[in-house]
């Protein structure tokens, strides 16, 4: 049985296909609540935590919400999940923040800026303190999904090039990496079959093979799409991510990616040439 707590902030459509399946059940609630998170869990070995405001624009437009979700709601998900379940965090690598060295690591120091880094930061942390957790620091998402995000970098990227036939990117030399939805799927599916190796540890989780400047992505991208591309001088990520993420430690363990760059992109290609996707924080 699978159980999905979700307030249904952007709707829910995408999940209509699960109800098809006798082993689904959905519930409509808020992590923030301590009575539906203690309800949620009953009868549940584990618990995957992705509820949170995600990502530099959503947290900067929403700050409050930012908090009392990513930290708050996290503190209430532990309590709930007690010292003997298991819970798997969806993480992210702007915890680290700008750094010094040419690879990042799990050992690398945390140094988050954004206020997206350090309420994810301070929820991983209170998880691994607390609870029996895998916790999971993904690569940038992207790729198509049921609820598609705009403002993931290559989303955005490939639909402004199709949309205004022209993309103006600034830090194009910054060294970014990235992971497709499906393969964030399947890490969680790892982890519950693995959990006994990987509980109470951290894990980057991509590939070394999607570690890619801005620039480069763009040119994968021109190989799709015919548009002009502009690098700016101005301009900057305010998690200041320009680095390359060693992946050895989930690796190690088993578990590797399986969709490429220039396939997420064809993909990514396909689908937005016949939908239109509004994306939320464009004006932000």
């Amino acid at each position: 049985m699978v159980r999905i707590l979700d307030n249904l902030m952007y709707g829910g459509t995408g999940l209509l296909p699960n109800f098809r399946n006798p082993s689904f059940e959905f519930l409509s609630g808020d992590i923030r609540d301590e009575r539906t998170m203690a309800d949620a869990v009953k009868g549940c070995d584990a618990i995957i935590h992705l509820a949170a405001v995600v990502g530099f624009p959503a947290c900067r437009k929403y700050p409050e919400l930012a908090e009392t979700v990513n930290v708050g709601g996290t503190k209430v998900v532990a309590r709930a999940a007690g010292r003997d379940r298991l819970v798997l965090f969806g993480s992210t690598g702007s915890n680290y923040g700008a750094l010094e060295q040419d690879e990042c690591t799990e050992d690398t120091p945390l140094n988050p800026l954004s206020l997206y880094g350090k309420t994810k930061t301070a929820a991983e942390r209170h998880l691994l303190d607390n609870c029996k957790t895998i916790a999971y620091r993904f690569a940038t998402a992207f790729g198509v999904s049921p609820r598609l995000r705009l403002d993931l970098l290559i989303n955005d990227f490939v639909s402004t090039a199709l949309k205004l036939r022209y993309l103006v990117v600034y830090e194009s030399h910054f060294m970014r990496t990235f992971i497709h939805v499906y393969d964030i799927a399947r890490s969680f599916l790892f982890a519950l079959d693995h959990a006994d190796a990987m509980a109470g540890q951290v894990y980057n989780v991509g590939s070394e093979a999607m570690n890619y400047s801005k620039a480069q992505v763009c040119e994968v991208i021109r190989r799709k799409v015919d548009f002009y591309l502009h690098c700016a001088d101005v301009g900057e990520d305010a998690d200041k991510r320009n680095y390359v993420v060693s992946y050895k430690k989930i690796n190690s363990v088993g578990f590797a990616t399986s969709i490429s760059l220039e396939e997420g992109i064809d993909e990514l290609v396909r689908a937005l040439q016949v939908i239109s996707v509004q994306n939320p924080y464009s004006n932000a």
